[in-house]
């Protein structure tokens, strides 16, 4: 039995390295091969398993080795075939393994000729646009990310003159999405809200998405708002360290992917925004997921907010109590029975700064932060939670004592990486953002030094 022959050259679709216009019928081959007709479909699991074992099966990607019979007559009467890898000759006996020469002469299987038809539809994104660049391309545009029906790229220069066939083959291949965008600026250089200018390279201009995440539901114009889908486990790790009842202080929540998580974990969270259109998706998702007795929104800045949530909630002047209800039937007509009742605490044990490009530098908010508010000493301080950006290196530590040094200079306190209930600062690092820029979230308790200074 002669080799079974490579088959990765053989499946690659045709060369197109001068096509600027997308023409789908170019994609076709034709690849003569063999197939092993199933006398009794009932023999088809049993025959699969053993031209598997025997290594006589053409696997291939996206296709089943399972088909029609070729025969039309046949095919009605839902006869089957096996497709056989290329190398295999009906009228050529050496090129028959033991395992097929067994099942033909038992009578299991006849053999015929086939050709395997590719076409466009059957190559993936991948597939098609490495037949369309041209060999010096570095690198396959792939690293996209898919918000609602949305596939959001960032094109390097070398990618540009093909843009619009990677927009058009990206939701040809992704049957989820009907608008593909390109980032043409860096996210936050014209305006504070992290927004960035985008160029549409197919489908429809509607950058109105729904998105889920962790059961919860978020709607809002993508091209108004700030909303990374590659930060969901940053999102679900944070929340995961939230205790149901505590009171959380979001000052940068964006639409609420920590916020409103945390409201159906039953924390009590003030979320705020400036951005109006956070705002106003914020809201929408507080009514939306049905956490309005946890979350309160706002559309404060965050450089007061943090002084002027502490010490309202304080005071007390807007103090919550949620009942939780044990379930009952429609005609039960007593009154529901309280399961329990959740209090609003007093003081805030997290506060939560999601702004990496320059969080760190609202820092100063937190001095002086319960002396101005009239909360004596003895009280548990808060958790800091806060996002920034650094440099990368295998180990880090360099841009953890930078971080480290940052966050001492904003709060005239010195500060060291260590445990956080050792007084030391935890820095989580959270992802890559680009080649040389690394994503952290520095974790530290307010000290009290800090808390407490006469400003």
């Amino acid at each position: 039995m002669t080799e079974p022959p490579h088959h990765a050259e053989m499946l690659r679709p045709p060369i197109a390295h001068a096509m600027r216009t997308l023409d789908r019928s170019f994609f076709k081959k034709s690849i003569p091969c063999s197939a092993a007709r199933i006398l009794d479909n009932k023999q088809i699991f049993p025959c699969r398993s053993e031209l598997l074992k025997s290594k006589d099966l053409f696997e291939l990607e996206r296709m089943s080795p399972v088909i029609a019979d070729p025969d039309v007559e046949m095919a009605k009467l839902g006869r089957k075939c096996l497709l056989l890898r290329p190398g295999i000759e009906v009228d050529d006996p050496a090129t028959h393994s033991p395992t097929l020469k067994a099942l033909t002469s038992g009578n299991t299987i006849s053999l015929l000729p086939y050709t395997l038809h590719l076409t466009y539809d059957y190559w993936d994104y991948h597939d098609i646009i490495s037949a369309i660049l041209p060999p010096s391309t570095t690198e396959i545009p792939s690293g996209f990310s898919i918000i609602g029906h949305i596939a959001h790229l960032n094109l390097r220069s070398q990618h540009t003159p093909y843009k619009t066939l990677i927009g058009a083959i990206l939701i040809d291949k992704n049957p989820s999405v009907t608008t593909v965008i390109n980032k043409i600026d860096d996210v936050g250089a014209e305006n504070a809200f992290r927004t960035f200018s985008y160029e549409v390279l197919a489908g429809e201009d509607n950058l109105n998405v729904e998105v889920k995440e962790e059961e919860c539901f978020f709607e809002f114009d993508y091209s108004k708002v700030y909303w990374n889908p590659r930060l969901h486990g940053e999102h679900k790790r944070l929340v995961g360290s939230f205790e149901e009842g505590e009171a959380v202080c979001d000052l940068m929540a964006g639409v609420g992917p920590f916020a409103i998580p945390a409201g159906k974990k039953k924390c009590f969270v003030w979320a705020n925004d400036l951005n109006p259109d956070s705002f106003e998706a914020l809201e929408q998702a507080r009514k939306r997921n049905k956490v309005g007795d946890f979350v309160r929104t706002f559309n404060e800045d965050a450089s007061t907010f943090a002084s002027d949530a502490t010490k309202r909630l304080w005071e007390g002047r807007d103090e919550r109590e949620v009942h939780v209800y044990k379930k009952q039937n429609r005609a039960d007509k007593k009154p529901p029975t309280i399961l329990k009742t959740y209090r609003e605490p007093r003081l805030f044990t997290h506060f939560v700064m999601n702004l990496p490009a320059s969080a760190l530098t609202f820092l100063p908010s937190f001095i002086g932060l319960y002396s101005s508010t009239g909360i004596p000493k003895g009280e548990k301080l808060p958790l800091i939670h806060v996002y920034c950006f650094s440099t990368k290196s295998d180990d880090n530590v360099a841009e953890e004592t930078s971080i480290c040094e940052e966050i001492s200079r904003q709060l005239g306190y010195e500060r060291k990486t260590g445990k956080v209930e050792e007084g030391g600062v935890e820095i989580h690092d959270v992802r890559d953002v680009a080649p040389k820029k690394r994503m952290f979230c520095a974790t530290f308790r307010l000290p009290e030094e800090v808390a407490y200074r006469v400003v």
